[in-house]
Formats: structure tokens, C-alpha cells, sequence
């Protein structure tokens, strides 16, 4: 993987080069099917069908089976945040993630944790919200559907290149800005499935602290009627550089 390095992105992609080869494992797979199945605009509601219900099935029975997603299970069994039982924890993802519910201003069930986190949404046209998934991004630049307007650069943040595995970054989709947001990169859809369920089942203040490698990262995780994810999303608060 490479990534554009150039802080103010306007007329570059983020994406230089992605090994398609990784799409084609089968969480991958799974998770790629899932992201034509919703409607982007908030407010308008979300029909599913019988197909889409059974690729969401199919993408949580693909990613159940991971090792990183039973290292999560055997945690939240511990701390009797989640049952034992195979497919009562099957029960209890679908709830979380895949559920609808109104979100703020629409009437009628609009919206999902899945949708809103690795898929994206719209509001009145103009505003981005939720998108924080590399994937999604990754196949709608491909697509021109992404125009990336650059990475965010502070103290605290590195630059992009093929090491790096968090993001803060701002693009237009769709018509509509997402002036910030903030991303994993090159991770697998188990990863963030598995670390965002631990910490909307495990964190009473809605902000964990964790720790990987190099970054010291906070993971923010908004609760829908404390039953959904309203949203999910890495943010950097240091980088160490390897010495």
C-alpha cells in the first residue's frame, strides 16, 4: 500500500497503490459486499431485502470464525459483556451494528452502526458524516466518487505513507464535505468490528485510551439508545517514532 504524501491533497489521490490480492480474503469479501446496501442520505429511509440481510449474516459468520474476533468474544465472556453462545453473540453484533433507527431529524429508520461508521452518510447534501473506513474510501476514490483534499498535520500526527495506520484526514463525497475525519488504514474489517464492539460494550464514558505499537490512540464511541453504535472512530493523541 502507498499513500499520497502530500499535505494538501486537492488534484491528488490519498491511494497510490493497494494489493487488491487483500480484497480477496474472505472477511474482505464480506465486508466489501455490504457497502452498496444503503441509502447515503439521512432521512431517507432504508429498505432491506432478503439478500441484504443474509450478506450481513454472511459477513458476521465470516468474521465470527477470525482469530481477532475471538480474542474479542473470550473477553466480553469474561467480563459477562456478551453471551457465550455462538449465535447468541452472532444476535447481540447484528443488534448493534446492523439494526436501524432514526437518526436526528428523520421520523423513520434511516440509519445504522455499520452504515454510519464504514460506509458514510450524507446530511441535507452538503455534510459528510460518520466514513471512517479505509476500504470504503479506498474503492470510492477508485471510483472518483472521493475528491481528497489532504491529511491533517499537527504535533501529534505523523504523514501518511505505507507504515502509517491512523489518519486524520478531510475529502468531499457525494457532493458533501467531511471537513475531519479520522481513519484506520490497511487494518481488516475484523479488526475494527472487534475493537469498536469492545469498546461500545465495555466503555461507560464513551472514550477508551488503548495502545498499539507506535500510537497512543483514543477510540470515541457514541451510543444510539445505549442498544447501537451511533458512531466509532480512531483518534491519534501521540505518535512515537521508532527509534
Amino acid at each position: 500500500m502507498a499513500l499520497n504524501d502530500n499535505s494538501d491533497g486537492a488534484g491528488y489521490p490519498l491511494f497510490t497503490f493497494v494489493d487488491e490480492n487483500l480484497f480477496k480474503k474472505e472477511t474482505f469479501l464480506a465486508f466489501i459486499s455490504l457497502l452498496d446496501n444503503y441509502v447515503s442520505d439521512t432521512g431517507e429511509p432504508e429498505i432491506v431485502t432478503p439478500e441484504e440481510v443474509a450478506e450481513n449474516h454472511k459477513f458476521l459468520d465470516s468474521i465470527i470464525q477470525s482469530p481477532t474476533m475471538k480474542i474479542a468474544h473470550k473477553y466480553l465472556v469474561e467480563k459477562k459483556l456478551s453471551p457465550k453462545d455462538e449465535t447468541q453473540f452472532k444476535e447481540q453484533l447484528y443488534r448493534i451494528w446492523f439494526e436501524l433507527y432514526a437518526r436526528r431529524g428523520s421520523s423513520r429508520p434511516d440509519s445504522s452502526g455499520f452504515e454510519h461508521v464504514f460506509v458514510g452518510e450524507t446530511r441535507g447534501g452538503r455534510t459528510v458524516i460518520g466514513f471512517h473506513n479505509w476500504i470504503q474510501l479506498y474503492l470510492q476514490e477508485k471510483l472518483g466518487h472521493i475528491d481528497y483534499k489532504g491529511y491533517s498535520v499537527d504535533a501529534n500526527s505523523p504523514q501518511p505513507d505505507e507504515n502509517k495506520h491512523i489518519l486524520a484526514l478531510q475529502f468531499s463525497w457525494k457532493d458533501g464535505i467531511k471537513p475531519k475525519g479520522s481513519i484506520f488504514v490497511g487494518v481488516s474489517p475484523e479488526f475494527e468490528f472487534a475493537l469498536y464492539t469492545l469498546c461500545f460494550l465495555s466503555s461507560p464514558n464513551e472514550r477508551v485510551k488503548v495502545q498499539f505499537s507506535f500510537y497512543d490512540v483514543e477510540i470515541v464511541c457514541h451510543h444510539y439508545n445505549q442498544k447501537h453504535i451511533g458512531t466509532t472512530y480512531p483518534v491519534l493523541l501521540k505518535y512515537r517514532k521508532p527509534t
